[in-house]
C-alpha cells in the first residue's frame, strides 16, 4: 500500500486516485475510503497536507477486442 500526500487545492478523493493510479475501476476509491477511516468526514474538498493511504492496484487485465474483417 502507498500513501500520498495531497498538494493541491481543490483535490477530491476520486481526483486523487486517478492521479496516482491512472484508474478508478475495481471500487478504488470506495477501498480508499476503507483504509483510511474518518478520511469521508473530512468533507468533498480535500486539505492541504492529508495524507491518504491508497490500495494496490489490481492487475491490469487484457482486453481482446473481436475484429471483423469486412473483406478477405
Amino acid at each position: 500500500m502507498a500513501s500520498v500526500k495531497v498538494v493541491q487545492d481543490a483535490m477530491t478523493l476520486d481526483l486523487l486516485v486517478w492521479r496516482a493510479l491512472g484508474r478508478q475501476d475495481q471500487r478504488l476509491v470506495e477501498q480508499t475510503l476503507a483504509l483510511n477511516p474518518g478520511l469521508a468526514s473530512a468533507g468533498t474538498i480535500l486539505s492541504v497536507g492529508t495524507v491518504v493511504v491508497l490500495p494496490e492496484p489490481p492487475a491490469a487485465t487484457a482486453r481482446i477486442r473481436e475484429t471483423v474483417k469486412l473483406w478477405s
